[in-house]
């Protein structure tokens, strides 16, 4: 190679190097959150080729613009069906912050908050499987089930049997398994050839599919957990349909175990679980679920039922990347910054964003008792230590932190507070959950409700510890600058 190619060639990578720079300060910031933008900038500068190349495969939070017309075609509906769905009558005798929070949750989700309904919690990994499966053995019209992660063991066999029986007694049975997630677990061949089997209508929830007009960014991922029988029962919250290793032979090797928790609905506002369910066939297959028998059926739900007697008041907020802003956050942001006595925060994966870090610590600054319970150890090395970064400023500001023993996961997702309010469901605390994911949470007053999960905080802190900050002070440096450079990461949304 001559002197004079080997300069031009260096001079075309500094211009091309030099053009990145440039393209990436005016593309990278627009509309975006400044500290993902310059986390992104950043990875770019420093690596400017590798990065742009990041930037164009997972730069983009959004879905496409088909599914995202999708979505709010879907809302249109539900807009439409809102009568159907039962919305409160008494939200006049609600406290003004609180029927303020559930107007914004249905202008975002479209879903309205209902009165009559039931709730129990379920924190016992097998027995909330097998309650599952035995409300399918009493199923006569359809049963819906939505997992962020199916596979078939010897935990989940009852469940897959249930479902075999349903069919064949006439019963529709539809399931939705997110792809990526589900095909990732060892036993993925098993579970997909015994959907098949038992004869169940099953489909991908976000199949990648690439060089079509249906790809979408491959860590976009449906992240939901339900389960709605004959609409007038459902399950959600925190727990996937596997053993409680997830089947990994690194977990089964570190003796992982996840601890969950899951909510049992009967009441109007199974329906809302159901409609979650319905768009989410919909988006998937195209399939729109109005069948009339299925309506009627459903329309009856909540009327009668001496289980509705409990009079919880519940709203399920939908959330996720088809969407115009982040749902479960402004759900979360709203709900910590009406507190005023207390806000429990329950998440395995906590990486906020500064808006949530600002709230939290608002709330220990104003005097109400603020308590984060997490896990002692971490499944994902990059999010643990991502969370970590934040140990230091919430102890500072007074914000006490439960951390749940080894060797288990609280993989549990809920957040409480005061003596009336709470939310359970698939979100994490994390900018994935808030930007990335499809999620489902569940808005639930009533004390008797609340009461219930503060047995279940108090749970968490006889079986775990609590970290001091004089205890955190004496971290090893590496271990801070791993948590640093795992918090940038975290940012690259």
């Amino acid at each position: 190679m001559s002197a004079e190619l080997a300069t031009l060639i260096g001079w075309l990578l500094v211009a091309a190097d030099l053009a990145i720079r440039i393209a990436a300060l005016i593309i990278v910031p627009r509309d975006r959150k400044p500290t993902a933008a310059m986390a992104w900038l950043l990875a770019i500068f420093l690596i400017p080729f590798v990065g742009i190349i990041l930037f164009l495969l997972i730069g983009n939070v959004k879905l496409s613009k088909r599914r995202r017309q999708r979505q709010v075609e879907i809302d249109r509906i539900l807009a439409e069906h809102e009568e159907d769905l039962l919305p409160a009558s008494d939200a006049a005798s609600w406290p003004t912050w609180f029927r303020t929070v559930v107007e914004q949750n249905r202008r975002l989700g479209a879903l309205p908050a209902v009165a009559g309904d039931s709730a129990q919690l379920m924190g016992d990994y097998e027995a909330s499987i097998a309650a599952m499966a035995a409300d399918i053995d009493t199923a006569e019209r359809y049963v819906h089930v939505e997992f962020y992660i199916i596979g078939l063991d010897d935990t989940t066999k009852g469940f897959f049997a249930a479902m075999e029986r349903a069919v064949a007694r006439g019963v529709t049975v539809r399931v939705l398994l997110d792809h990526v997630a589900s095909k990732r677990v060892s036993v993925h061949e098993a579970t997909f050839a015994e959907l098949d089997r038992i004869g169940v209508q099953w489909h991908f929830l976000l199949p990648l599919k690439p060089f079509t007009d249906r790809y979408e960014r491959p860590d976009l991922r449906n992240h939901r957990k339900l389960v709605v029988v004959d609409g007038r029962v459902a399950f959600t919250g925190s727990q996937n349909l596997i053993d409680r290793s997830y089947d990994a032979p690194k977990n089964l090797k570190r003796g992982l175990k996840w601890q969950e928790l899951v909510v049992r609905t009967t009441g109007p506002v199974v329906r809302s679980i159901d409609a979650v369910f319905r768009s989410d066939w919909y988006a998937e297959t195209d399939e729109l679920l109005e069948a009339p028998a299925e309506r009627a059926a459903t329309a009856r739900v909540g009327g009668g039922s001496p289980e509705a007697s409990a009079g919880l008041v519940c709203q399920v907020v939908p959330s996720g990347p088809a969407y115009a802003t982040e749902n479960n956050l402004r759900l979360f942001l709203s709900l910590v910054a009406s507190a005023q006595e207390r806000v429990i925060i329950t998440s395995p994966y906590f990486v906020p964003d500064e808006a949530m870090i600002y709230a939290i610590t608002s709330a220990k600054l104003r005097g109400l008792d603020v308590q984060l319970f997490v896990s002692e150890l971490g499944d994902q090395g990059s999010v643990w230590h991502a969370q970590r970064s934040y140990y230091g400023t919430l102890l500072r500001a007074g914000v006490r932190i439960w951390l749940y023993p080894a060797p288990y996961i609280l993989h549990a997702k809920h957040l409480s507070i005061d003596d009336d309010v709470a939310v359970i469901g698939s979100s994490n605390m994390d900018i994935r959950s808030f930007n990335l994911n499809f999620e489902i949470s569940l808005l639930v007053r009533g004390a008797s409700f609340v009461a219930g999960m503060r047995e279940v905080e108090q749970g968490y802190r006889d079986a775990g510890r609590e970290l001091t900050l004089e205890e955190w002070e004496k971290e090893p440096a590496s271990a801070t600058f791993l948590d640093g450079v795992a918090r940038l990461t975290s940012a690259l949304q």
